[in-house]
């Protein structure tokens, strides 16, 4: 039987024939919490579009397991149905689209190969969507809107959060879903991810400029990505090492 984890082994991406990442490995086991963080254009964003199938992005070299399988041979549908989950940094704005639609069809599509997951009516998935936006404090008329339309920052991360609790992922990438938040805001989100990891054993890679939202996630690894390499590796404390120093010393 294959140990479940999201392995990334040398793993290198170019774009535009610019090499970007240069050999990258880490491995997120079941509940794990693992933070990237590092300066601007260090390759961080690249790993989780990567990860996600991107089209712009060329692996080069390397390869990355999703349970044993061999993920970079999959099409981004089909990552996302073997239980891979990317949260966006600038959720998409899709107006006309209701919320309770799109995440019907997000979750038939995630589990059509799993029947004993099939709601049998649509009341009945609809429930069960209400159900998870009040376990994490999102407001139920969120699901009757157009997808994102004339949401703020935060409440667009919420409804990432919700689709993230709904599609139940084994492992979740969280693309910087801290951006542009004020404190409370973070402090919800980073509240439904840990109750998600909780209730699922989701593992995440979280990539994030910032202390705060590791300060609620508590983060079992810490990796340091500059120039398209990880440098440097640690625990919760190497946050506030780079808090306070910066990656001066590490550039």
């Amino acid at each position: 039987m294959v140990k479940k984890s999201l392995s990334i082994s040398n793993l290198h991406v170019s774009i535009e024939d610019k090499q970007i990442l240069n050999g990258i490995s880490l491995t997120v086991k079941p509940g794990e919490v693992h933070a990237i963080m590092g300066p601007n254009g260090s390759g961080k964003s690249t790993t989780a579009a990567t990860l996600a199938g991107h089209p712009e992005y060329t692996v080069t070299g390397g390869s990355v397991l999703l349970n044993g399988l061999e993920l970079l041979e999959l099409s981004p549908d089909e990552r996302a149905q073997k239980g891979l989950f990317l949260a966006f940094q600038y959720p998409v704005e899709v107006p006309g689209v209701r919320v309770q639609n799109f995440l019907k069809l997000a979750y038939e599509a995630r589990f059509a190969d799993r029947p004993e997951k099939t709601f049998a009516k649509a009341l009945d998935f609809r429930n069960h969507l209400k159900s998870l936006a009040e376990e994490l404090d999102i407001d139920p008329l969120f699901l009757t809107r157009g997808l994102n339309e004339g949401f703020s920052g935060g409440e667009k991360k919420q409804l990432e959060i919700l689709q993230m609790a709904l599609l139940e992922p084994e492992f979740a990438i969280l693309d910087e879903t801290d951006s542009g938040l004020d404190i409370d805001a973070i402090k919800k989100v980073a509240r439904g991810v840990s109750k998600i990891i909780k209730k699922y054993n989701t593992g995440v890679l979280v990539i994030t400029h910032y202390k705060r939202i590791l300060e609620y996630l508590k983060p079992d690894y810490v990796h340091v990505m500059v120039k398209g390499k990880i440098v440097k590796s640690g625990g919760e404390e190497l946050v506030d090492t780079l808090e306070a120093s910066g990656y001066k010393d590490l550039v």
